[in-house]
């Protein structure tokens, strides 16, 4: 199968309308072919900065104007992360996430400190990887200098949508921050999120806009809504796991070589829907033993490690370690 950037909508639009279980199975075939199926990398994600967000995503526990149980964290200490990354590495992980609850990455010295993180971290052997808000190609750089293996700058939904689940930026906003990562040579993880009140066809349209790119992301995290109390969509409906998984498939078929995160949203799927998922070509997935991601309930590791068990799973080296 070759590696396509020119898919049309209405081609998306008819894999994901695929009878449900040859969807599965074009899918595993698809996955077979440019991955170890017994094989998933699996991710820790801390989050280094907590709350006081300006922004207004709808869906979002940090922003600073909706009221909500979440506790307002500073930036970590270095000593702090950095244990984090050593306890995520000997359990197992290969990729150490740190995010920040920030519009906008701003020069000053909380950037110069996740920076010396970034540093640490990729000392460890471990791939790096920070979602800090936007960022201009000069901080780009400098996380590119430091180490840095991926940025995660998720679309959300399509473009279409965007406007009615965020107010406060813009969907060229997100499209800017993935390109100035490109430029700095850093691999891109983008993706979205299902359950925000869009139709099938804004998820087309998402998944369109990542397929098309000059170069596919290397990471595409799919998320389930998690509905967090005091936020506009507190009361959206659960994510029918189906969807998940014909989103899943959908961008396993068109996206061949990427990592396919299921992400946001297992704490409400069974061992069995899970296994379902990565049936349909999910490959990643976030793990911990915090049992949350980033403000919302996660899976324990514990858990984690029993289903990876009980699927014959073993977790991914990461690309540093393969090239030793």
């Amino acid at each position: 199968m070759n590696i396509r950037h020119d898919w049309t909508k209405e081609e998306i639009q008819a894999i994901y309308d695929t009878p449900l279980l040859e969807l599965i199975y074009k899918a595993s075939t698809v996955h077979r072919q440019y991955h170890n199926p017994n094989e998933v990398q699996v991710s820790t994600l801390l989050s280094i900065k907590t709350g006081g967000c300006t922004e207004d995503c709808s869906y979002c526990g940090q922003a600073a104007r909706y009221h909500t149980d979440i506790k307002v964290q500073r930036l970590l200490p270095l000593e702090t992360v950095l244990e984090a990354a050593q306890k995520a590495k000997d359990s197992g992980s290969s990729r150490f996430c740190m995010a920040a609850a920030w519009r906008e990455v701003r020069d000053n010295r909380d950037f110069d400190k996740v920076i010396d993180m970034v540093k640490g971290v990729n000392d460890m052997g471990l791939e790096v990887c920070c979602t800090l808000g936007m960022l201009t190609e000069d901080q780009a750089n400098r996380l590119q200098e430091a180490g840095l293996y991926a940025y995660n700058h998720n679309l959300d939904t399509s473009e279409d949508h965007y406007n009615n689940v965020i107010s406060t930026r813009n969907f060229s906003n997100r499209i800017n921050t993935i390109d100035n990562v490109r430029k700095a040579g850093i691999t891109v993880c983008s993706g979205g999120i299902i359950g925000l009140g869009e139709k099938d066809a804004d998820r087309i349209s998402m998944l369109h806009t990542l397929a098309t790119m000059l170069k596919h992301p290397e990471s595409v995290p799919i998320n389930a809504l998690v509905r967090v109390k005091g936020t506009p969509m507190e009361d959206m409906p659960k994510v029918d796991t189906w969807d998940m998984i014909r989103m899943i498939a959908t961008a396993r078929i068109i996206m061949p070589t990427t990592m396919v995160r299921l992400s946001a949203g297992r704490i409400e799927m069974s061992e069995y829907e899970q296994a379902m998922c990565f049936m349909a070509g999910a490959n990643s997935m976030f793990s911990g033993d915090n049992e949350t991601l980033l403000v919302t309930p996660n899976p324990s590791l514990s858990a984690d490690q029993m289903l990876m068990k009980n699927l014959g799973l073993n977790p991914m080296k990461s690309k540093k370690e393969m090239a030793i």
